[in-house]
């Protein structure tokens, strides 16, 4: 039996511990990093909140959020605007991410990226400039379903929330997407690819899985 015990820790600790991780990584290179969890986790605010302490730390911080590398409307749509298989498997594009972020900031890329690919509001290009990352950039790569599926992450971090607190802290009008958020927990385990799992169930009383042998 792996021997599981967690840490209660404030939101700001949490925060700081992230960030002095990151921190201590090699510094002479990009860093990818995935903050991977469902919207009611809000992992996209947890990415945002890391930006500062990495830059204090002499690291230079990137956002990218997965809501701007969706497939066009006519592939994500094709069965239906709540279908929760097409969320689970279809909706985002893996290969853009790959190609305009996670390969540029890679070992030997030109860390030349693009922070925005697809505008989904008029779903057309965003036609967003390519960036030229700074030495020692950390990009931060926020959202759902980003692992298990092949995606190349440096440090993985997973907010995982019980099936009773997803359901809870899910807007109604994201409910639809629960099924494939249930699918993702029973059939790839993310936490068995994370580097850092936090537990979420009250978002402010995070909890840090500090040991899982």
């Amino acid at each position: 039996m792996p021997d599981v015990r967690v840490r209660p820790l404030t939101v700001e600790a949490l925060v700081e511990e992230l960030a002095s991780h990151m921190l201590s990584r090699e510094a002479g290179s990009f860093l990818r990093v995935a903050i991977d969890g469902p919207a009611a986790g809000d992992p996209g605010g947890l990415a945002d909140a890391l930006v500062a302490p990495l830059r204090l730390g002499g690291r230079p911080a990137v956002r990218i959020d997965t809501a701007d590398f969706l497939r066009p409307a006519s592939l994500r749509l094709e069965r239906g605007r709540t279908n929760p298989d097409s969320f689970y498997a279809g909706w985002f594009d893996e290969s853009a991410l790959i190609r305009e972020v996670l390969g540029p900031a890679g070992p030997g890329g030109t860390g030349k990226i693009l922070t925005r690919f697809w505008n989904a509001e008029i779903d057309r290009a965003a036609r967003e400039p390519y960036h030229q990352l700074p030495p020692g950039a950390v990009v931060l790569v926020s959202g759902p379903l980003l692992l298990g599926s092949g995606l190349d992450f440096d440090l993985a971090v997973h907010l995982e929330l019980s099936r009773a607190a997803l359901r809870r802290r899910t807007p109604p009008d994201q409910a639809w997407t629960l099924p494939a958020l249930d699918r993702y927990a029973e059939e790839v385990n993310p936490a068995l690819f994370a580097d850092v799992v936090v537990r979420l169930d009250d978002p402010k009383r995070p909890a840090l899985v500090v040991s899982r042998e």
